[in-house]
């Protein structure tokens, strides 16, 4: 499923970048340009973003 229509970025790929390093919107943002076009899919990134943080936290 698409996270960013407008630069074709799907959820996967966010979650490849959060595997990568990205911590941030602005991180995504800079590797695949995701959430700096038309702005609908900043909540969805900053979704998937912020449970993967959460996952990580609590397994550390």
């Amino acid at each position: 499923m698409f996270a960013c229509i407008c630069r074709g970025v799907t959820e996967e790929e966010v979650h490849e970048h959060f595997d990568n390093g990205c911590r941030t919107l602005d991180d995504v943002g800079d590797r695949c340009g995701a959430g700096e076009g038309c702005g609908t899919c900043i909540e969805r990134i900053t979704e998937i973003l912020g449970g993967r943080s959460a996952t990580a936290s609590s397994a550390a």
